[in-house]
């Protein structure tokens, strides 16, 4: 009987050890080891992945409907606030960002068809872009705008990169293709 529970008490005691071991193995890395902290680092195996799940997990339990609908109103002051805050780094109609591709991750150009063949972010629910653009997400450069923008220009870009890959009106055009 002393055995069986002298067994159990090592079992324990290894596991309690083991534990400590990989504490202090991951600790060590964190302080000492060469960790992807620069945009050119590569990413940590599976990162993107373990990013994704709870942001898209996140997004779809939190998601609005949008207020309103469009309209050449909705698309132009959306064209307008997106000029001013968004196509520093996402772009606009014809004209990519350079250093939006050396950004980690990347900086989506919205105007731009992907390798699926969808412009942007057009195939996107709008309340999935409102929920990025109002919340912005974390280490990616992509910064809150719901202390900036009011609900309805959130909205309005929302909305307006919907239909991104669509005909917009020219006035609208013409706002997001202005040098």
């Amino acid at each position: 009987m002393a055995q069986t529970g002298s067994g159990a008490g090592k079992l324990i005691l290894g596991f309690i050890l083991g534990i400590l071991a990989v504490v202090l193995v991951g600790f060590l890395y964190l302080k000492f080891g060469p960790l992807p902290v620069a945009v050119a680092d590569k990413a940590f195996p599976m990162e993107k992945q373990i990013v994704r799940l709870p942001l898209r997990a996140r997004i779809t339990t939190e998601m609005k409907q949008p207020p309103f609908g469009t309209s050449e109103y909705v698309f132009d002051n959306g064209a307008k606030i997106y000029r001013k805050e968004c196509a520093a780094c996402h772009g606009t109609p014809g004209h990519d960002v350079a250093y939006a591709a050396h950004m980690y991750p990347n900086a989506p150009q919205l105007w731009k068809k992907h390798k699926n063949g969808v412009v942007g972010v057009s195939d996107d629910e709008p309340g999935m872009t409102y929920w990025r653009v109002s919340n912005g997400i974390r280490l990616t450069g992509m910064p809150s705008y719901n202390k900036l923008l009011s609900d309805t220009e959130l909205w309005q870009v929302s909305l307006l990169l919907k239909n991104a890959d669509q005909q917009l009106p020219q006035p609208v055009t013409a706002i997001l293709t202005a040098p």
